[in-house]
């Protein structure tokens, strides 16, 4: 892959992640008022009264990663120092903003402990950047693994990005299996039709399909080699990451709750209609691709609300995840009206496109 691709990775990485960390900073994003006090009268406070050590370390990791792909991305311009110190810069001043905002949230209260973590977290990530982010990302094994395996075409590192949004979704305790797109929560709107056990297996079945099948293809649309078996990885991953983010956000006895005879029926039949449609050339693939994404999300959004999947979250405190929580949902709801305009202007490069 170009140069330039590698380039507008590492910035897709960076402004990616930097909406990431603004979402979550402000979630939920309602109540917004001024409480009339001194908007900077935090910088100065004494150090709080209550804190955990989970809370440091929250706040650190949580700018790790856009310090190391910040300063990433500024090592194409800048020497290694610089790119660090940019970089730092950047991490210190985006928290500095978030903790401003808060003083209009009701729901959250500004740091200068939080401030001191995510600059922190931002030098930390930076130095590893500034070390091994351009051999990681752009020169290493892994960079070079990449360029083997994937297609090279347009909106490729997109996809990538896609694709990591999708795996992220499924942490997400609330939504069906492989569903995603629904906004009615968002919208505040009520469910369509009542639950009914027999319909809601069969409705739960096809979201599960329809959404492995379109995922799945947008994977092997991204590869050129070994792209039977590096989906099938992806997926199995994927059903890995619902099992574990079950265990550990509702408790290990909930590890396997997900495995109803919808989905079980559901992933059958997606894995039989992936496997089919990866022996497709590539403009059936990408319109089999969208169908399943628009069928899926219609699906998610006339299903029926699970009372059982209801009472889990009941009795389930997300506590220090809310943020987190927020931020799944909000990339669960939002993930297919991404993937259908990618897959619209995704197309590989003249060369390649003879192995379709």
């Amino acid at each position: 892959m170009a140069n330039s691709a590698r380039t507008h990775l590492t910035l897709y990485l960076t402004s990616g992640y930097a909406l990431l960390v603004i979402y979550a900073s402000l979630y939920p994003l309602a109540g917004w008022h001024d409480s009339g006090g001194n908007p900077l009268a935090f910088v100065g406070a004494a150090w709080p009264r209550y804190w955990t050590g989970f809370d440091l370390a929250t706040n650190i990791v949580a700018y790790l990663p856009f310090g190391f792909f910040c300063t990433t991305a500024l090592r194409r311009r800048l020497a290694p120092l610089a790119a660090w110190l940019v970089a730092a810069l950047l991490g210190g001043g985006l928290s500095f903003a978030m903790e401003l905002l808060q003083n209009y949230l009701p729901s959250r209260v500004p740091s200068n402990l939080d401030l001191a973590c995510n600059t922190a977290g931002a030098l930390l990530g930076g130095l590893v950047g500034a070390r091994w982010g351009s051999r990681a990302l752009d020169e290493g094994r892994l960079a070079r693994w990449r360029r083997r395996v994937m297609v090279p075409a347009y909106g490729a590192d997109m996809g990538v990005l896609l694709i990591a949004a999708w795996l992220m979704t499924q942490l997400s305790p609330e939504t069906l299996l492989f569903g995603s797109g629904d906004l009615r929560q968002m919208l505040d709107l009520p469910p369509v039709q009542p639950f009914l056990p027999g319909r809601f297996v069969s409705l739960e079945g096809a979201i599960a399909a329809a959404g492995l099948l379109a995922a799945g293809l947008i994977a092997t649309l991204l590869l050129r080699r070994d792209a039977r078996l590096l989906t099938g990885g992806l997926l199995l991953a994927a059903v890995l990451i619902k099992t574990a983010a079950h265990a550990l956000l509702m408790g290990p006895a909930a590890a396997v709750a997900w495995i109803t005879p919808g989905n079980s029926a559901g992933l059958a039949i997606g894995l039989g209609l992936w496997w089919s449609a990866s022996f497709l050339v590539f403009p059936l693939q990408r319109a089999v691709a969208a169908l399943a994404l628009l069928f899926a999300t219609v699906m998610v959004n006339v299903a029926p609300e699970n009372p059982y999947l209801h009472n889990m979250l009941q009795i389930w405190n997300p506590g220090q995840f809310l943020n987190f929580n927020g931020l799944t949902r909000l990339i669960c709801s939002l993930w297919p009206f991404l993937a259908l305009p990618w897959l619209m202007i995704y197309r590989p490069e003249p060369s390649n496109a003879l192995d379709y």
